[in-house]
């Protein structure tokens, strides 16, 4: 909570100009919608100045530019809440609801924010597919889903990009994705084929 609200007094030159959010950041997108995709936490500069989940940093560049290329959001590019920018059959969380210092939020505040996507799992009552950004979201969301009693195979499965974890009639499959953070697309380790190929895999299945 300190740190979101450090960042909104000390920020970057290039939004010096700009009111921060600085508070805890919602969903974006309708809980009737089949398709989650869950993150890891806030941008310090991006949703943390936007208040819209992924929205001013170049991991949101990445991740709405595919989800338009799979018929998933109304345009490729959102910079702010007011630019159009709408999710068709999608909806977007992450795990922890405030900016952490670099990026790594502690075991205390996940345990604190996961009764807000608990509730928020609660909404959703055509859930098909979950999508999970990186590995701490894909433990989070499978620590959930044992507890909403879906299908959790023992032992507990493997975070990787690509995993898929049937959860049983009724509940989500869940998509494992490497977290399009600078520090993977920059090094490579995820490219645009891969994140299109998670995004590919999600529509086909919601299409099947």
């Amino acid at each position: 909570m300190e740190w979101r609200e450090e960042v909104a007094v000390n920020k970057r030159a290039a939004y010096s100009d700009q009111d921060y959010w600085a508070r805890p950041v919602p969903m974006l997108g309708d809980p009737s919608a089949r398709l989650l995709i869950v993150g890891l936490a806030p941008g310090a500069h991006g949703s943390n100045r936007t208040g819209q989940m992924f929205t001013g940093d170049r991991s949101g560049e990445w991740l709405f530019r595919s989800l338009h290329e799979k018929g998933f959001a109304n345009q490729p590019v959102t910079r702010r809440k007011d630019d159009g920018m709408r999710l068709l059959d999608a909806a977007v969380t992450s795990i922890v609801r405030c900016a952490p210092p670099q990026n790594r939020p502690t075991a205390e505040e996940k345990k604190n924010c996961s009764a807000w996507i608990g509730r928020e799992l609660d909404l959703f009552d055509r859930l098909e597919v979950v999508v999970a950004l990186g590995g701490m979201a894909f433990d989070q969301i499978i620590r959930l889903g044992r507890g909403r009693g879906w299908t959790i195979p023992v032992p507990k499965p493997r975070f990787s990009h690509g995993v898929e974890v049937y959860t049983g009639e009724g509940s989500p499959l869940i998509i494992g994705c490497y977290h399009p953070s600078q520090q993977n697309t920059f090094t490579g380790k995820l490219t645009r084929e891969m994140l299109d190929q998670v995004f590919a895999r999600a529509r086909a299945f919601l299409s099947a």
